[in-house]
């Protein structure tokens, strides 16, 4: 942590005092003060800090990550907020698995196929055996779905064999589709399948990819950014079947002459809505040996805790993720707006909430400012907190969650005062009124809900922190700036940083978060999933 200057710390002094003063001759909490104390010049004190050389990209498991947990501890120690973590600390320690290959390999007849080009296996949907797998056949046996509305497997015997499906679901030529009877699309995600496949005795299964090109990047950028899991989690208790993804060039390969029958099954399926399998005469061998390593990471915690003797029990969490991509080399992946932004908002917003309590105005339900790591990594720091929280979930009212909010991107270019908004109302239209009230009354920040649409192609509201609580049935809202041309790269620097914007932002955030706080009644989640 740098030291401020002596004049820095005497302005902080004199306006701490100014302002526990005038909340003390108040009658009631006045929230326009107290989220007055968020100021350009404390986010950028933070975000400079987070953003710097010696965080080296604050990669999860790493040194630089653990300086920056260290960093975020003492600012909440120096609040004297309560440890409320692990061994009376202010940390939630978490055990990662880093999972990666040391030999994959496919071949089919007598040629060895290229990983991460013509095909993926990805580590953390495989268990992973240095024993090759040999096959004379592949059993074609649809989307291998297995629903009460529609199922590939009846009447199939799957056993020992190796499959070969197609990715999503089967759908009309009116977009309904065969699994829900609606245009709403099914949860059958890639999990699911091979978790039925290996449930039923599949030996392998060969998925044909549609979006290949994009998926394979994105295995790429995982297994050269170490993918983790938590050591203890739900997930690990999966089992799937050992997998791998196929270009539409490599499954015609693999099916050789036969590959108009297989797709004559396929649009019998789609036409008609009935499964169709097929056997595929076909010579197969697949090694998949992975490697597994333990890392230590962090999530850090500070809690206000309420003022109401009836409400203090509930809880609302504030989220941001402080890791980032960490180094390559000797580049480091600085991360400045992804997200040592929404990690600096979050930290001024626990200073306006503790400010307050210390003035006696604190809120009336308790609140909880979570700094997760591991979210570059799948969204697991969030994750290991949801299946192992502080608080009892049944008493989280609601989760608020800050990621990327420093930036301005192309399309408000000429407005720099707007924010995404995703997946307040996806669970409650309490919450999504809150957060349009409080704008309307303190910030007046454009309200931007392209990427809350359902159909939203980038698929924001499934990949920020907020989607673990959410996953769980508790509210959440997302704020997001957006992404821009230094997204995930090394030029993701301070410099960039708009922080007359992140102060209009992070004053949202915390008016949303005061109204949840202190309202007689915790919102109702209305809205079925």
């Amino acid at each position: 942590m740098k030291k401020a200057s002596f004049l820095a710390l005497l302005f902080i002094g004199i306006a701490c005092q100014n302002f526990l003063a005038a909340q003390s001759r108040a009658t009631a909490p006045d929230p326009v003060l107290i989220a007055s104390g968020i100021t350009a010049s404390e986010l950028q004190r933070h975000l400079t800090v987070l953003a710097s050389d010696e965080m080296q990209g604050r990669e999860t498991g790493t040194e630089g990550q653990r300086k920056a947990a260290q960093y975020i501890a003492d600012v909440f120690s120096s609040w004297q907020l309560p440890a409320v973590g692990d061994d009376n600390s202010y940390f939630q320690h978490i055990l990662f698995k880093a999972e990666s290959w040391k030999r994959v390999e496919l071949t089919i007849g007598d040629k060895k196929y290229r990983h991460l080009w013509e095909y993926y296996a990805a580590p953390h949907l495989n268990e992973g055996s240095a024993s090759p797998m040999s096959f004379n056949e592949v059993l074609f046996l649809g989307y291998g779905i297995d629903d009460a509305n529609y199922s590939d497997y009846k009447g199939v015997d799957v056993k020992g064999k190796a499959l070969l499906i197609y990715d999503g679901e089967p759908v009309n030529a009116s977009g309904i589709s065969y699994v829900t009877g609606t245009s709403e699309r099914s949860n059958w995600t890639t999990e699911q399948k091979l978790a039925v496949a290996k449930s039923k005795g599949a030996a392998l299964v060969l998925i044909i990819d549609s979006s290949f090109k994009e998926n394979v990047a994105e295995v790429r950028k995982a297994l050269s950014n170490t993918r983790l899991q938590p050591a203890k989690s739900r997930l690990n208790l999966r089992n799937l079947a050992p997998n791998c993804h196929l270009s539409s060039e490599t499954a015609k390969a693999l099916l050789g002459t036969q590959v108009k029958k297989v797709i004559r099954q396929r649009d019998k399926i789609l036409k008609k809505g009935r499964p169709s399998d097929a056997v595929i005469p076909a010579k197969i061998e697949v090694t998949l040996d992975k490697e597994t390593r333990e890392l230590s990471g962090h999530n850090v915690l500070g809690y206000v805790q309420g003022s109401d003797p009836v409400l203090q029990n509930e809880l609302v969490i504030v989220s941001a993720h402080f890791d980032h991509l960490g180094m390559r080399g000797d580049a480091i992946y600085y991360g400045a707006d992804d997200n040592a932004s929404g990690t600096s908002a979050v930290l001024e917003i626990a200073q306006a909430f503790s400010d307050a309590k210390q003035a006696g105005m604190g809120p009336r339900r308790s609140v909880l400012f979570l700094l997760v790591s591991g979210e570059e990594k799948g969204l697991l720091g969030s994750q290991y907190y949801v299946e192992h929280p502080t608080f009892p979930l049944a008493n989280t009212i609601a989760n608020v969650n800050v990621d990327m909010v420093g930036r301005v991107d192309a399309k408000h270019a000429d407005n720099p005062h707007y924010i995404y908004v995703i997946g307040a109302d996806r669970l409650s239209t309490e919450l999504h009124r809150i957060n349009e009230t409080a704008n309307a009354t303190y910030t007046q920040l454009e309200l931007d809900y392209t990427y809350n649409a359902k159909n939203d192609p980038n698929r924001y509201y499934y990949r920020s922190d907020h989607y673990n609580f959410a996953e769980r049935g508790i509210p959440a809202v997302f704020y997001f700036s957006g992404t821009h041309q230094d997204y995930h790269r090394t030029t993701d620097t301070v410099d960039k940083i708009n922080f007359d914007k992140m102060v209009k932002i992070a004053q949202l955030v915390f008016h949303t978060t005061w109204e949840l706080a202190n309202r007689d009644q915790r919102i109702q989640v209305d809205v079925k999933k």
